[in-house]
């Protein structure tokens, strides 16, 4: 467990709310990425144990994939989703993980999937925009097949996920999506913005600071 890693104590109240929500379709909209994709990520694994099938994870892109996969808040997080990057498939006792981007031409390992057997998915957009040259995956995405621009509705690559799958997670700060109910942590603070480039908790009072 690393030093700034998730508490247990956290992540398993965290999941627990997530079990017991009735909402079908939830986002996360706190702005701690990495603690809220392993609370994610956590809940897709609890409940793959509870009601197997397919169970998709779609990341913005490769670069974000990669940056989860090392900053992700919880160890069992980080190595399970390090060991899916490549071939993107991964079983996990009676269900499979599949991982694909909002790139169309990553969907032919889920396109095809059952519908009736996807039992859920964890959508996750990056809050910074890859940096230019520091993709280490970048190779993968060159070898998918170029497909012509479609005229897709937008957010598709949300909602072509919500339109059938009965629990989907979003983690996504800064927007809302029609559809998806916000679930916030008491544990992770809020932050304002009080001068450029510099942020502290909402609930310290910015008058009683010298």
């Amino acid at each position: 467990m690393g030093k700034k890693d998730i508490s247990r104590e956290h992540l398993y109240e965290a999941v627990k709310t997530l079990v017991e929500t009735e909402h079908q379709h939830i986002q996360l909209n706190q702005q701690k990425l990495f603690t809220l994709f392993s609370i994610a990520f956590q809940y897709l694994l609890f409940r793959s144990t509870k009601k197997a099938g397919h169970y998709i994870i779609r990341l913005q892109d490769s670069y974000l994939a990669e940056k989860l996969a090392r900053k992700a808040k919880d160890e069992t997080t980080r190595k399970f989703l390090y060991k899916l990057l490549l071939p993107r498939k991964l079983k996990y006792g009676e269900s499979t993980f599949h991982l694909d981007f909002f790139n169309v031409n990553t969907w032919k390992n889920t396109k095809d999937l059952p519908q009736d057997r996807v039992q859920g998915a964890l959508i996750v957009k990056n809050t910074a925009p890859s940096p230019v040259g520091d993709n280490v995956f970048q190779e993968i995405d060159e070898q998918e097949e170029i497909t012509p621009n479609l005229d897709l509705p937008e957010n598709y690559y949300l909602t072509s996920l919500t339109d059938f799958i009965p629990k989907t997670i979003t983690v996504s700060f800064g927007e809302s999506f029609k559809g998806l109910e916000p679930i916030k942590f008491a544990f992770i603070k809020e932050s304002v913005e009080v001068v450029n480039g510099v942020r502290i908790a909402a609930d310290i009072n910015v008058h009683d600071i010298e």
